[in-house]
């Protein structure tokens, strides 16, 4: 009778080898009696796994327990641990107007990041890829590594991307711009995610409860997109499109339905300015950005506090349909501005308990603010690495 290919010993042995490969990502050092207390593996079998990884370049040996200090007597225990060579991880932010990059060791350790300004829609794609490869060699000159160190890149882009990292047509070549063929533009092991996707795992990773199981994270600063967790799965949809908000040029009939607050803030502050000529500190400035209009607000600017209104019921609004779509309990405003918009939430928060019919969605600002979309590359890469970290020996 033919073996069973779930006990095959070539299998078995593989199983064993990840069992204890996650182990050593999570442990600075080790010693087999460490890893026998954490799983059901005998001590010879744990032995000869390590012996199989420090040839593989995935563990080194370090000094015995007895010449660390650690014993005094008895057999000396064989101490493991992580090789620093054994490779990096690299996130990508790849907005439409700067990029930011980290590279982290494989337990998440920051190593590097760099910021670089990008001009989409005058380099295109091709530029896209470009400076993103050069912008991730400069990191990684910064953190003193190579590329072929690295294990695997998540870039983030502001588009949706299906399972094989392509974008689809659509937004009037948005998307297609916005992801530039990363998968094969770039070095090595590539993933492409939806951005606020990313923001939504970052989000969940940093909270200690978590998100919760129905929330959707709210990347709102230039264009509006949705990360979407839903019976505790983030939901993405054949083409990675769950979550993008073309939904939103049928509740506001308006050029600028799909900006998100940060645009339509400065876009209603020029326009306000321009249509009258009430008193406003905003006159004074040159460049009017999103941040010096809630910053008026706060102060009690009248042209400032009204637009604070509309940038409220435009949450209020938004945050009800995803509810009403979604069944959703919670809204989490992500992106550079969410440590500004306490006005703007506490207006929202009450219109929805005024206006709106329940259930009503909680309103929470975004614990990482821009941070949340390389936080989340990250966190997929060491999510990919510990579910398979064999994949990457």
């Amino acid at each position: 009778m033919p073996r069973s290919s779930a006990t095959s010993p070539q299998l078995m042995r593989r199983m064993n080898a990840t069992l204890v490969a996650r182990f050593a990502l999570r442990a600075e050092e080790f010693t087999a009696a460490d890893v026998m207390a954490a799983t059901d593996l005998t001590r010879a079998t744990v032995l000869g796994v390590c012996a199989d990884l420090v040839a593989a370049g995935w563990l080194e040996e370090r000094a015995d327990s007895r010449a660390a200090g650690l014993t005094s007597k008895g057999r000396p225990a064989r101490r493991y641990r992580l090789r620093r060579e054994v490779g990096v991880l690299v996130g990508l932010d790849a907005d439409e107007h700067h990029y930011i990059v980290r590279v982290t060791d494989v337990r998440g350790g920051a190593l590097a990041e760099t910021t670089t300004a990008v001009d989409s829609r005058t380099i295109g794609p091709v530029g896209r890829a470009e400076t993103a490869r050069a912008a991730i060699r400069e990191t990684l000159a910064d953190a003193g590594r190579a590329p072929d160190e690295i294990l695997l890149t998540v870039v983030g882009i502001p588009a949706p991307a299906g399972p094989s990292g392509d974008s689809p047509a659509g937004e009037g070549g948005y998307w297609p711009l916005m992801n530039a063929h990363f998968v094969d533009e770039l070095e090595g092991r590539v993933i492409v995610e939806n951005d606020a996707n990313l923001a939504t795992l970052a989000e969940s990773a940093a909270s200690d409860d978590g998100l919760g199981d129905n929330v959707a994270t709210l990347l709102a600063d230039e264009r509006f997109g949705a990360g979407l967790i839903v019976d505790g799965r983030l939901l993405r949809g054949p083409r990675g499109g769950a979550g993008e908000m073309r939904f939103l040029r049928l509740i506001f009939d308006e050029d600028h339905a799909s900006d998100g607050l940060g645009a339509l803030a400065r876009h209603w502050a020029r326009e306000a300015l321009r249509g009258s000529g009430a008193p406003s500190s905003l006159r004074d400035l040159d460049v009017v950005e999103p941040s010096d209009v809630l910053r008026a607000a706060r102060d009690g600017d009248p042209l400032a506090s009204d637009i604070v209104l509309r940038l409220g019921a435009r949450i209020a609004r938004i945050a009800f349909a995803l509810t009403s779509l979604l069944d959703v309990e919670k809204v989490v405003v992500a992106g550079d501005l969410s440590g500004e918009l306490d006005d703007v939430l506490r207006v929202a928060r009450e219109l929805l308990a005024s206006d709106y019919p329940p259930p009503i969605p909680a309103l929470e600002a975004s614990a990482l603010g821009g941070d949340a979309i390389i936080a989340g590359a990250i966190e997929r890469a060491l999510a990919e690495v510990h579910e398979d970290p064999l994949a990457f020996l």
